[in-house]
């Protein structure tokens, strides 16, 4: 067989050599352009989500931020001012009175318990008091003594008249009789203060001496009562109670006397008492940094008992607040913020002062004018 059968022919090789060369020309655009945009999609970077400019936050256009932001203008409305103050059913200090017992002794009977009413005059206690008897033997050497007196003033005014008795006897007649009467006076008066028995010269009669309920006692029959200034019951008239709130520093300025309040309490949830304030005290109480107000109630029914907590509110001026939703406020450390937007998608942090809200809104005492946009939703997410 001829050897040139076995080699290729001259239009295979061309054939052969035209592959190549599309290959290698294929390969160069691939790694000129291709590789090139492979290169380009992956150094493509996604918008930022917001830029810090200063104290301004910039929500940049094709932000996802955009689609989450809320906001709405600050609005004003009037309202009454009212402040909410804890307080407590008191006692009026004018129409309380503590019993003393003017004489020690022993107590052998006591007439009231905890609790009762009394009227003005009724017994409340007895007391068997040796000073009592003390007191009643003054009183009758003081009598006897005035009938001495008299007796010498009459002799000595018989014997004047005839020329036996001379000015000056007559005058210390007169001057004996005058202090026997002041000492029996001074004795009297002294038993009937004391609330004397005359039938019983050694018990002393204790009577109160206004109307009243018996709020505390201290007391018990058997006891012996050494010192007269501890009192023995306390008598509170309850006709009248007062309602003592106390006001924070920060709102002294907002109450004065005369101001319109209403009072409800835990007792009567249903009920609300509407008064005006009566007194304002002059003194912050040091403990509390608070101010007391007062308010008076009639209590013909007893209703209102001292010790009740109960809640004022005092209703102030009307005037011109900012509201804003709560969902605005952000706590950022120990001070409340919002968001407000200065331009389209620029915000800046706002510290403001709240006050009491509804729940759904709140009121703004500082920080924030009426129109301002403020973020209502979403503002979480620029709190970086």
């Amino acid at each position: 067989m001829p050897i040139h059968d076995h080699e290729p022919s001259f239009r295979g090789k061309a054939f052969l050599w035209g592959g190549i060369a599309l290959g290698v020309l294929f390969l160069a655009a691939l790694l000129t352009h291709g590789f090139g945009l492979v290169r380009g999609v992956k150094n493509e970077e996604p918008p930022a989500l917001m830029v810090r400019q200063g104290d301004q936050i910039v929500v940049p256009e094709g932000s996802a931020l955009r689609k989450a932001l809320t906001m709405e203008p600050a609005a004003a409305r009037p309202v009454n001012a009212k402040i909410a103050l804890p307080a407590v059913v008191e006692s009026d200090p004018a129409r309380t009175s503590a019993v003393l017992t003017p004489l020690a002794g022993r107590l052998i009977s006591l007439k009231v318990s905890l609790g009762d009413r009394v009227k003005k005059g009724d017994v409340l206690a007895v007391i068997d008091s040796p000073d009592l008897g003390q007191a009643y033997d003054d009183d009758d050497k003081a009598g006897d003594a005035l009938k001495l007196a008299d007796k010498n003033l009459g002799r000595q005014e018989g014997q004047h008249r005839i020329g036996a008795a001379s000015d000056k006897d007559l005058d210390q007649a007169t001057s004996d009789r005058a202090q026997a009467f002041a000492e029996y006076s001074r004795t009297q008066a002294r038993l009937r203060t004391l609330g004397a028995s005359a039938d019983k010269p050694h018990l002393l009669i204790v009577a109160a001496s206004m109307s009243g309920s018996i709020t505390a006692l201290s007391v018990a029959p058997g006891d012996m009562i050494n010192d007269p200034t501890q009192p023995l019951m306390t008598i509170a008239d309850l006709s009248t109670v007062w309602v003592t709130a106390l006001v924070p520093e920060k709102d002294v300025r907002a109450v004065y006397k005369g101001q319109s309040v209403e009072v409800t309490l835990s007792a009567y949830a249903d009920k609300v008492l509407r008064g005006k304030v009566l007194f304002v005290s002059d003194v912050i109480e040091s403990d509390s940094r608070r101010n007391k107000i007062r308010i008076a109630f009639p209590n013909g029914d007893y209703a209102l008992k001292p010790n009740m907590f109960a809640t004022v509110t005092v209703i102030g001026p009307d005037k011109t607040e900012i509201v804003v939703p709560s969902s605005a406020l952000l706590m950022n450390n120990d001070r409340t913020s919002v968001f407000v937007a200065t331009a389209p998608w620029t915000f800046q942090r706002r510290t403001v002062d709240p006050d009491l809200g509804d729940g759904a809104n709140v009121a703004i005492r500082g920080g924030l004018a009426a129109g301002d946009l403020v973020v209502v939703k979403g503002g979480i997410l620029l709190n970086d």
